[in-house]
């Protein structure tokens, strides 16, 4: 990968972040589901990008720029959606939880 089409793809990254905090902000599960996948796509294609082009001063300074903006996007996107992750956590522990009382008393009335 050239320095070019690294500074691409670190574009893509931010561009899909920024969707991705829009989605988050609507309640757009599936849509953010979509575009985690995607951003997912591009980070391993610089995971795998061995080695990392060198970049000059002013590619490097637009890539740093761009990580954290990625990382304050990425921070803001965990913040709407982890209470909604320990909601559906909670409710998925309250729904077996339930199940599991009404095999034990389905057992009992069994017997």
């Amino acid at each position: 990968m050239t320095s070019a089409e690294t500074i691409m793809t670190y574009e893509a990254i931010l561009a899909i972040t920024r969707k991705m905090l829009s989605a988050a902000r609507k309640n757009q599960w599936d849509e953010l589901i979509v575009l985690e996948k995607e951003c997912r796509s591009l980070t391993d294609k610089l995971i795998n990008n061995d080695p990392e082009p060198i970049l000059d001063e002013d590619s490097l300074k637009t890539k740093i720029k761009m990580i954290q903006e990625i990382l304050d996007d990425d921070a803001q996107i965990k913040a709407i959606t982890q209470p909604w992750m320990e909601k559906l956590q909670y409710m998925l522990n309250t729904t077996d939880h339930s199940h599991r009382v009404q095999q034990a008393y389905h057992s009992v009335e069994n017997i």
